[in-house]
């Protein structure tokens, strides 16, 4: 029987790392996909028994083994194999554990491939549950038989991976089942993959094996094989990470995010996406119903329309509420800080385990936060076994162990009304990550529009040599406020990219966009168009009239060409360009949305055909993209804007004050949108006639501005200017 050390992957399915084997007995396969919890999560090097020859192992060469691609040195990546030391086939795989599926019981099943399900009806203890065909299969099936690359999106535990397992089991037993176990196993499994007739890439979580040293579209294409269904990558995501690259994908109207991600959204548009909902269809219900031997399956049945039946058999609802009720005083409030901590560690970036010092470390802001010694908290120790203890056998709240660190369970991740993640747990983490983490937080915070953070982490990913980092990194130094040491930064790794990989290559093009954007923020609206428009010909032609990048030039080259003072030919070439992009993109996309909010600023005319227009706009906005969308953001800040020329400033005040909150929620006080918001209020206050109020206001915000703004920056003139003309204290306007 092999000895193997529990190892939990970052999304907290547990995987195994091999030891050393004991009297293998030859015809004994059986599965070491195995998750911990409780003592034995908590305990260091915990032996474990196994029911599997799957083990994922840093392999030395074996005798008898070269050419057959797929052993590898010591030290080099961990990919999922057999106990021999081989990349097992799917037949192989017979538990859907080893797929990143949830377990559903705690017990491993002792015994060969295909028992453990009686022909009697029983259930040998630890038997997953019988799978449930799911409405979306066909579906499924159709896209494996035709694409090289097939996506399955949905929320946390809605089944994906089951789902992805059962269906790639029947359609391609003999395929090889290659499966890296986090993102620096990644190339090792390309080359696997590659070297044989009939693979499937598995990329269970595919968020994991994105950024920096991540999956490229270029890695796609060496990999496609000679026929649709010879190398297939099959992949899951949680909805909440494929919104990052969908709904928030050009988000902003300069565009200066999009090229940001633009490697990993590219990856994700080669992908035939699937869609598998939580919630689970009266059909799906009944062909559940008809496993009543199996009590696991009856019970999650019993949870009625709110849960999806998978979401209630990984435990994810329990756990929840477990987590919320913990804060109770002389509950597990120190238990519950620890979680927090570890969700927040996932929703910041990192994707690696946490040790346990460092959670030690970073909880305790958590817990003062509610309430400190009044909450009667437990001793760490007891925190944490009470943590990683199973629901049901099934998971616990955190998965790991002393060895390799603890990740939060990512139902977790997705629970309704969390608060940002706070400062302290950034500034605990930014420090002590590596350049790779350093990139994947900063790029996160960079799409979520918290530019300081993002530029903290990124320059240190830049200083460790993460490839594209100092090309973000100056994108994100504009962004929080500093866009002519931006520009300059922009100039210099355009001249390279051009030098390097030419004039008309996508990221030169990429590099001149956001020089160019940065040349206008910087104050030179001017030369910002002409950029701009020589950008827009050459994109035209290299990427063609209606590649995004194109239309985001012409979208600028409008922008400035109207900052320039010339509305009217702006609004001109922003209804040509809104009427390909509706032709092209659809009325929901966000850039059709930022378009007609920048035509209906240029083309202002009578004020109440605009207001009509805007609150139209804003209800299309919130509808499409939710209320926080930055599009939204904006649209309520044009709303504000033309309250307050058409003299309505009690409804300015309020409207920018509301904005102020809402940005400063979802952006952070530092960023320049919710400075700026800040000064309108003040402008507003102001026209009131509330002088002090308006005073007090652009002092505090000019303060704050001086430590975040680059020198002669717009809103320092403004605020400077605002504060001159408000009457000298004690004095009221006339």
């Amino acid at each position: 029987m092999p000895v193997l050390l529990v190892r939990e992957n970052s999304r907290g399915r547990g995987w195994p790392a091999y030891v050393g084997a004991v009297g293998l007995g030859a015809a004994a396969l059986v599965l070491a996909s195995l998750w911990t919890s409780g003592a034995w999560a908590t305990g260091i090097g915990a032996a474990v028994t196994t029911f599997s020859g799957l083990v994922a192992e840093r392999l030395r060469p074996r005798r008898g083994a070269a050419g057959d691609g797929d052993t590898v040195p010591a030290g080099a990546a961990a990919l999922l194999r057999t106990a021999a030391g081989r990349i097992p086939t799917l037949r192989q795989v017979d538990r859907p554990e080893s797929a990143g599926a949830h377990s559903a019981d705690g017990h491993p099943a002792d015994g060969h491939p295909g028992e453990g399900h009686p022909a009697d009806g029983g259930r040998t203890p630890g038997a997953p549950p019988a799978y449930i065909r799911r409405d979306v299969e066909p579906r499924l099936r159709e896209a494996l038989g035709r694409a090289g690359f097939v996506l399955l999106v949905g929320e946390s535990t809605a089944g994906k991976s089951r789902l992805a397992y059962e269906t790639a089991r029947a359609l391609f037993p003999r395929h090889a089942f290659v499966r890296p176990l986090d993102r620096a196993a990644l190339p090792q499994a390309l080359r696997v993959a590659g070297t044989r007739r009939r693979a499937v890439l598995w990329l269970d979580d595919l968020e994991e094996f994105l950024g920096a040293g991540g999956l490229t579209t270029a890695m796609l294409a060496a990999l496609s094989g000679p026929a649709p269904g010879r190398r297939v990558v099959l992949a899951t995501m949680r909805t909440q990470e494929y919104r990052r690259f969908e709904a928030r994908e050009e988000s902003r109207l300069t565009g200066s995010d999009r090229d940001a991600w633009r490697t990993q959204r590219d990856v994700l548009r080669q992908a035939e996406v699937v869609r598998l909902a939580r919630h689970w269809s009266a059909g799906e219900r009944r062909r559940a119903a008809a496993h009543v031997q199996d009590p696991r399956i009856v019970a999650a049945l019993r949870a009625g329309e709110r849960f999806g039946v998978a979401e209630v058999l990984a435990a994810g609802p329990e756990l929840l509420a477990s987590w919320h009720n913990a804060w109770t005083p002389g509950a597990h409030p120190r238990g519950a800080a620890v979680v927090a901590a570890a969700v927040d560690c996932r929703r910041a970036g990192l994707r690696s385990p946490v040790g346990r010092d460092r959670l030690r470390e970073l909880h305790r802001p958590y817990l003062v936060e509610r309430g400190g010694g009044d909450l009667r908290p437990e001793p760490f120790d007891e925190a944490m076994t009470w943590a990683c203890a199973a629901v049901h056998a099934t998971s616990g709240l955190l998965i790991g162990n002393r060895t390799q660190g603890y990740t939060a369970f990512d139902y977790l991740l997705d629970a309704p009304g969390l608060a940002p993640v706070p400062e302290h747990l950034w500034q605990g983490l930014v420090g002590r990550v590596t350049p790779a983490e350093a990139y994947d937080m900063g790029l996160l915070a960079h799409q979520e529009g918290r530019p300081r953070r993002a530029a903290e982490a990124l320059a240190r990913a830049r200083l460790g040599g993460v490839p594209g980092a100092d090309f973000l990194l100056a994108i994100t130094i504009g962004d929080a406020g500093r866009p002519r040491r931006a520009a300059a930064d922009l100039a210099g790794i355009t001249r390279r990219r051009q030098d390097r990989l030419g004039p008309g290559h996508p990221d030169t093009l990429a590099a001149r966009h956001q020089l160019a954007f940065f040349t206008g923020e910087a104050g030179n609206p001017h030369a910002a168009a002409g950029r701009f428009a020589a950008l827009a010909a050459d994109a035209a032609t290299v990427l063609g009239a209606g590649h995004p990048d194109t239309l985001a030039a012409r979208h600028e080259l409008a922008y400035f060409t109207g900052e320039s003072g010339a509305p009217a030919e702006a609004a001109r070439q922003l209804a040509r360009l809104l009427a390909d992009r509706l032709r092209m993109q659809g009325p929901d996309d966000p850039q059709v949305l930022a378009t007609r909010r920048s035509l209906i600023w240029y083309r202002a005319g009578e004020p109440a055909g605009t207001e009509e227009r805007l609150a139209e706009l804003q209800a299309d906005a919130e509808r499409c993209l939710g209320p926080d969308d930055p599009h939204t953001l904006a649209v309520r800040s044009s709303r504000a804007a033309v309250a307050a020329r058409a003299g309505r400033t009690a409804e300015a005040v309020t409207a920018w004050e509301s904005l102020v909150a809402d940005r400063t929620r979802v952006m952070g006080p530092d960023h320049p949108h919710t400075i700026y918001a800040r000064l309108e209020w003040a402008r507003a206050l102001a026209s009131s006639a509330r002088t002090e109020e308006a005073r007090s206001l652009l002092t505090r915000t000019l303060g704050d501005a001086r430590t975040l703004l680059e020198p002669g920056h717009r809103h320092l003139r403004l605020a400077r200017e605002l504060l001159a003309g408000l009457p000298p204290a004690g004095r009221h306007p006339v």
